[in-house]
Parts: structure tokens; sequence; C-alpha cells
């Protein structure tokens, strides 16, 4: 008896054409930004997030910084969820967001790099036997690349959080110095976000911006050495630079200062986002 081998779904057609010419449009999808803030410590990230509008925070397993600043009064209270101490902690939180009754118009995750560290300890365990050495997690780097198709699950959840809910996504996470590759030149040390390299290489490209917040300083030189100084200013970075990394798709200016408060510096983010607005029409 002959069998028939059906052709791979990639190459089958479609029962009904599809009118694209037809779904042709000019406008925009109208849904609000994902953005990715990575800066230094105590730079003000989670002041940021708190002085959205309407939010709630989800906060990785260590990272209630947010508790804190509700305690001394730095900030007012904020909605959160419990201290995430699993992965399917994160995806429960953000799967009933999207299927439940609320209000609440921004999602903040405190902090992304947490949350990363949730998804490795899932993957070690469910793929590993839990064995981080090199005959486990960390063998031939391969946790590493299974860790990326959970954290599309994650992404593809926010997605649909956006899209269903109009809620924009506030991914706040830890930086660091790492060493960037140069391919036209010397390599040179560059700030980042806290994570994997593969992680971040995904997390930037779904992004809709990635912005970079740090003290200002400036350097003098006094003999064979350079000294610092300022430092109180703090500055939100939108742009690519050779020394930290940033991106934005709404025409920011490169530079945006973030004032004394996070809520002055979440106003003068919006202010900026209109103000490239107008140079855009």
């Amino acid at each position: 008896m002959s069998t028939v081998t059906k052709p791979p779904l990639s190459t089958r057609q479609p029962e009904q054409k599809r009118n694209f010419l037809g779904e042709v449009k000019k406008t925009g999808s109208g849904l609000p930004s994902r953005m990715v803030l990575h800066g230094v410590e105590g730079v003000g990230k989670t002041s940021f997030g708190a002085s959205a509008p309407s939010p709630i925070f989800g906060m990785a397993k260590g990272e209630t910084g947010l508790e804190t600043l509700i305690d001394a009064g730095r900030v007012a209270a904020v909605d959160h969820f419990p201290e995430w101490q699993h992965w399917t902690d994160v995806l429960g939180s953000v799967e009933q967001l999207t299927t439940g009754e609320h209000n609440f118009k921004t999602f903040v995750i405190d902090t992304l790099n947490g949350v990363e560290r949730l998804c490795h300890e899932f993957v070690c365990a469910r793929d590993f036997g839990g064995k981080w050495g090199k005959d486990g997690f960390a063998s031939y780097m391969q946790g590493y690349d299974v860790s990326c198709s959970e954290w599309r699950v994650l992404l593809n959840a926010l997605d649909a959080l956006r899209e269903k809910r109009k809620m924009a996504i506030i991914c706040l996470t830890h930086t660091k110095i790492a060493p960037f590759k140069n391919p036209e030149g010397a390599d040179f040390d560059r700030y980042c976000p806290a994570m994997h390299a593969k992680t971040v290489e995904l997390t930037n490209r779904w992004a809709d911006m990635v912005l970079f917040a740090n003290f200002f300083v400036e350097t003098e030189k006094e003999g064979a050495r350079h000294k610092g100084k300022g430092g109180q200013q703090r500055v939100l970075y939108t742009e690519r630079h050779a020394a930290y990394d940033a991106k934005n798709r709404q025409g920011l200016a490169g530079e945006i200062d973030m004032g004394d408060t996070g809520k002055e510096a979440f106003g003068n983010f919006i202010a900026a986002i209109q103000e490239a607005k107008k140079g855009g029409e």
C-alpha cells in the first residue's frame, strides 16, 4: 500500500488566498512602546518606572527595591505582584494581566536581569538536571542557547499584553561594563544591559527603545591621571554610542535631563517624545 507524503507546511498553498493588497495601510499600530531602561546603581530606574501612568510592577527574586522606596516615602504606593520566585510566576503574572480585569496602563519589570536568572534556573532544572557546570547548563554554552526559546515565550507574551490590553511595557535592568569586539579596530569597553549577550540581542531587537541612565561626570587631567568631577546630574541617553547601548524609534534628543525625582525624569521623557513628534510633522 503506497503512502502519500505531504509537503512541508512552509511550501503548502493556503486553502484560500489572502488579499494582501486589500490590507495595505498607511497608519501605524497606535500601540504603546516597549522600553528597556538600563542604568547604574542608584540612578533612579525604579522611581522612573513608578512614575509611569497607572503602573503595576513585577519584581524578580531579590529585586524588591520598589518596596524599600515605598517604605522610605521616596515613591507613592505602587501596585506590585508578590516577588517572583520562579519563571512560571513571571509568565503567570503576564497571562493574568492579559486576560484579567484591571485598569493598569503600564507593566514595569524590575529587573529584567533578575527575570533572566529565573529563566536560566528553570531551564537548568528542566533540561540539565539542575547541574550548572561543564556537564550541565554551561556545557558548550548550551544552557544559554536553550534559554533563548524560553525568553521568546516571554517576549511574545509581553507583545500579547501590549496588543490586547494596550499596556506600555517598561523593562528595568542593571547595567554592566563589557568588552565590545570591534571589527573595525581595537576592542573597547561599553555599558550594556547586565544579561547574557544572547538575551540582550533578542531583547534589544524586540524593544522600541533602549535607554541608558547614568550620572554625568566630567574628567579633568591632573598630572598623569584624570580626576572625575560632578556626578550628581542624572541623564537619560537615547542613541547608540561607543560607550553604551541605546536606541529609539521616536526621534528623541540624544540626551534627556532626569532632574531630581522619578516624576521629573518621566515628565521630561514624555516632553521629549512630544517634542520629537512636533519635529516629525
